[in-house]
C-alpha cells in the first residue's frame, strides 16, 4: 500500500489512524499541500481531485478518506471500525459525516485560502471564520455523545470511523485556539483515543514530512 498524504491533513490523518488500528503496513508518499503540489507534478496525474489522502492498493487508486477507510475495514474486517449491527453503523456513520462533511469542508486550507486572497479577509477574520464553525459542528457533535449511554469511545469500548475523525478535528482545533470547553463526552473520548499507539503513532509531528 501507499498512502499519499501530508502531515497536517486532518483526512490524511484519519485514514493514517485507521492504517494503524488495522496493522497495515503502508508507504508514506508526501504530497506539499501548503505549498501546492498537488497541482502539479505527479501527484496532480494520478489523483482526479488533486487531494489527500489518495490510497495505492493491488494496482487501484483510492481517493476521499472515508471511502478509504470504509474499503480498508472490507479487506482488514478486524478490528472493525463499524459496528455490526445496521443502527449502530447508521449512528457511528453519522457521528464520522458530522466531522467530515459538516465541519471540515467548510474549514479546509483550500477554503481559508480563498477568503484571503479571493475574498481579502484579514487573517483575524479568517481564524473567526474557522473558530466559528468548529464550534458550531463540536457543539453538535457533543450533543450526539450526550444521547448514547456513557462508552469509553464514541461508539462502544473500541475505536470506530467516529474515533478516526474525531480525534485530527481535535487537533486542528487546538492549533487555531478554538474554544473546546463545555464538551466534556467529545474531550474525555479524545483524551481516551490518544492513549492509544496507533493514534500517537498517526498524529502529525510524527510523520516523515512534519514541519513546525
Amino acid at each position: 500500500m501507499k498512502l499519499h498524504n501530508y502531515f497536517r491533513s486532518s483526512a490524511s490523518f484519519r485514514v493514517r489512524i485507521a492504517l494503524n488500528l488495522k496493522g497495515l503496513d503502508y508507504e508514506y508518499i508526501p504530497v506539499h499541500i501548503a505549498r501546492g503540489d498537488h497541482k502539479t507534478g505527479p501527484f496532480s496525474a494520478i489523483s482526479p481531485d488533486m487531494l489527500v489522502p489518495l490510497l495505492e492498493d493491488d494496482g487501484e487508486r483510492f481517493t476521499q478518506s472515508m471511502a478509504i477507510i470504509e474499503y480498508l475495514d472490507e479487506i482488514q474486517p478486524e478490528p472493525s471500525l463499524l459496528p455490526h449491527d445496521p443502527v449502530g453503523r447508521a449512528h457511528v456513520r453519522a457521528m464520522a459525516q458530522s466531522i467530515a462533511c459538516e465541519i471540515h469542508p467548510l474549514n479546509n486550507l483550500r477554503v481559508l485560502k480563498y477568503l484571503v486572497r479571493e475574498l481579502k479577509l484579514d487573517d483575524d477574520a479568517k481564524n473567526t471564520w474557522y473558530r466559528h464553525w468548529v464550534r458550531e459542528g463540536m457543539l453538535g457533535f457533543e450533543r450526539q455523545l450526550a444521547q448514547r449511554p456513557a462508552s469509553v469511545y464514541c461508539w462502544g469500548d473500541t475505536p470506530t470511523l467516529a474515533d478516526c475523525c474525531l480525534v485530527p478535528q481535535i487537533f486542528n482545533a487546538q492549533r487555531f485556539d478554538c474554544d473546546l470547553s463545555g464538551l466534556p463526552r467529545t474531550m474525555a473520548v479524545y483524551e481516551a483515543c490518544m492513549q492509544l499507539d496507533a493514534f500517537q503513532r498517526a498524529q502529525p509531528s510524527r510523520c516523515p514530512d512534519a514541519e513546525t
